[in-house]
């Protein structure tokens, strides 16, 4: 454990697979992580086979801006900063990175 000793991350669709695996990883490395994505309970238990705390879990969609909001309200009321984000959920579609809109999705 250390390497990221202290550090705040958000890791969107931590519940399953890769997200999951960060998830852990994080946590066995020192992070708090907030995992954000549908359902927060499931994304609780999952991670609870780490060692270190469980991370915190955030119910909501990256397409969604309201979501979004309540997610950054979560990290700054419970942790006041934040240093990492993991964006693992999402969709794509063939776009220039700054080009893509909360409608497209």
């Amino acid at each position: 454990m250390g390497k990221l000793k202290g550090k705040v991350a958000v890791i969107t669709g931590g519940a399953t697979g890769i997200g999951r695996a960060a998830a852990k990883r994080f946590i066995e490395e020192g992070a708090i992580v907030f995992i954000f994505g549908p359902p927060a309970g499931r994304a609780r238990r999952r991670c609870r086979l780490t060692s270190g705390p469980t991370p915190a879990a955030v119910k909501g969609s990256i397409s969604d801006l309201a979501d979004l909001d309540r997610l950054y309200a979560a990290v700054k009321a419970e942790r006041g900063t934040l240093d990492i984000v993991f964006a693992n959920a999402g969709a794509g579609g063939p776009l220039p990175l700054g080009k893509i809109t909360a409608e497209q999705h």
